[in-house]
């Protein structure tokens, strides 16, 4: 495994102290030059045309210019003083450094950096755009972590691999998604084999889908063979596969969250050589990003953009939805797409207050209480609680809530919208606000038939499969609370080469906004455009604001 890539960065400074001298009276110096000066010569003096005697001299600078960069010439010297030539050896290598750093700038790829919360972008001369990142962005940094055909060490014989890694990819499809990526770089930090990753029940999710009911393991195994053996099932000699799900002696448990590279050479490979194969479980987060080499980071990347393929009929359907999208008026249209994040679990599990009758909020609390016994307590320590979560913006955006900050944005009621979302909380009349000010809104279901459909429903993963890659396609993206689907997302679209809008909304200052009653729409409109100039999806470095999933630039991306 090569040393992680360190970047040496140098600086340098010039620093120049300045000098000053009296001047003699012009007048009087000028006399004594004209009768003294060794350079001049009867035949220096020629007859202009009035008939007076002109001195060539006179093609020279003016006289203050000439005696302040040569103060020794009016003395009789023949050639310039060292401070005269200091000047001039510093003039041309300031002029140098000068050019050299507007080259630099020009040529510098668009690179937004972070001063303090505020994130601070390169100014462009475009005007700003309801569709795309602005041109600059989008030219400077291009994917870099694909399959590349030369350079890379064939895979491990079998009997030279350390031994075999099993993994449960456990919760919903992102977060499985996620610990697929995860594994196939423990395999390359471990030189181990790995057994293609069984797909858990989730409890909430409740699906039994299997790796091969959603990706395309061919090109899984085909397109990631140059960096790490992946095996369709556990080794035949291996007879009693029950102990590997059950097992304690074939299970590694104390696998802490984001573990660095040292700690699985030190922990878990002695385990994987001395019994040959084991399951690492629970397997959720338990790799690291700046605590890995960058080769294992930009594998990661290598597995989620390029390896990880759904199947191709999953494809083909998105990609169907994405073009009935584009094509619902006359004329060709772009398409935002929304993550709606407000069904009724989400909004349990939030612990957030929202707009409600008092019924409702009496059923939601009964709701908690039954869910999350523990945290809920006896409810008196929820209003407080729910305040400083909404002020911190962690709270989930209501659907009206996300109409008017759109509105704000610019977007007209003509924008055509396609939802991403399970059954919103509050059903028709908490979508009511959206609908009325974007009514060209939609899902899968009102795109399809329910025919088309049906193919898909007899697994949840490839519902969410279509909504990720009609989201992924979109011209505009835009979240409404956390969680690995938006972090995906918006990473990909980094990934694509940031030219796709991905809009992060800042719901703490939203907050404060909704919250003030003397604000006027004006005022309003003016905070959402400028907060969010910059939080569209920009270029960034990735460490230490970002996890790679949803900004991939520094390890995953090279100058355009």
């Amino acid at each position: 495994m090569s040393a992680e890539l360190r970047e040496l960065r140098h600086s340098s400074s010039l620093g120049n102290r300045a000098s000053s001298s009296p001047r003699k009276n012009p007048q009087q110096q000028q006399q004594r030059d004209d009768d003294n000066s060794p350079l001049l010569s009867d035949s220096d003096d020629v007859a202009d045309g009035s008939g007076h005697a002109r001195s060539s001299r006179d093609h020279r600078p003016p006289f203050f210019l000439w005696s302040y960069l040569f103060p020794e010439d009016s003395r009789g010297s023949s050639s310039p003083s060292k401070l005269s030539l200091f000047l001039i050896i510093f003039l041309v290598v300031a002029g140098f450094v000068s050019v050299s750093s507007l080259i630099r700038r020009l040529n510098a790829p668009y690179l937004c950096q972070k001063d303090g919360l505020t994130l601070q972008c390169p100014r462009v001369k475009e005007a700003p755009s309801l569709w795309e990142n602005p041109f600059s962005a989008t030219t400077s940094w291009k994917p870099c972590a694909e399959r590349r055909s030369n350079g890379i060490s064939d895979p491990p014989a079998e009997n030279a691999t350390n031994g075999y890694i099993f993994i449960h990819a456990e919760g919903g499809l992102n977060q499985q998604r996620i610990a697929i990526c995860n594994a196939v770089g423990v395999a390359k930090i471990l030189n181990a084999t790995l057994i293609l990753p069984v797909l858990k029940q989730d409890q909430i999710w409740k699906d039994q889908t299997k790796f091969e009911d959603i990706f395309d393991v061919d090109h899984f195994i085909d397109y990631l063979k140059d960096d790490v053996p992946i095996i369709r099932d556990i080794p035949e000699w291996f007879t009693d596969k029950t102990e590997l799900f059950t097992s304690i002696r074939r299970t590694v448990k104390n696998i802490p969250k984001y573990a660095s590279a040292q700690f699985y050479i030190d922990n878990v490979l002695p385990r994987i050589k001395e019994k040959k194969i084991m399951a690492l479980k629970p397997f959720v987060d338990r790799l690291g990003y700046d605590n890995v080499p960058q080769e294992i980071n930009r594998l990661r990347c290598r597995v989620n953009y390029h390896a990880l393929k759904f199947l191709p009929e999953i494809e083909q359907m998105a990609e169907s939805l994405a073009s009935r999208m584009r094509n619902r008026t006359a004329n060709s249209n772009p398409y935002m797409a929304l993550h709606l994040r407000f069904e009724k679990g989400m909004v349990g599990l939030s612990f957030c207050d929202f707009v409600g009758t008092r019924e409702e909020k009496a059923q939601m609390a009964v709701y908690r209480k039954k869910e999350w016994p523990r945290r809920f307590k006896n409810g008196s320590h929820l209003w407080q609680l729910s305040l400083q979560k909404r002020k911190e913006g962690r709270c989930p955006l209501e659907p009206g809530e996300v109409a008017v900050i759109l509105r704000a944005m610019g977007y007209p009621k003509e924008t055509q919208i396609y939802v991403a979302s399970g059954q919103v909380y509050g059903g028709q009349n908490r979508m009511a606000p959206l609908r009325n000010m974007f009514p060209n809104l939609v899902t899968k279901e009102e795109l399809t038939s329910k025919e088309e459909l049906d193919g898909f429903r007899k697994h949840v993963t490839s519902l969410a499969a279509l909504d990720f890659l009609v989201c992924l396609k979109s011209d505009v993206f835009v979240m409404t609370h956390g969680g690995n689907f938006a972090k995906l997302i918006i990473g990909y679209r980094r990934y694509m080469g940031h030219k796709l809008k991905s809009i992060k909304p800042d719901k703490g200052l939203m907050s404060k906004s909704f919250g003030d009653p003397y604000m006027g729409w004006a005022t309003f409109v003016e905070d959402v455009v400028v907060t969010h100039q910059t939080r569209t999806g920009l270029p960034e470095e990735t460490f230490p604001n970002y996890d790679l999933w949803e900004n991939p630039l520094t390890p995953c991306m090279c100058r355009a």
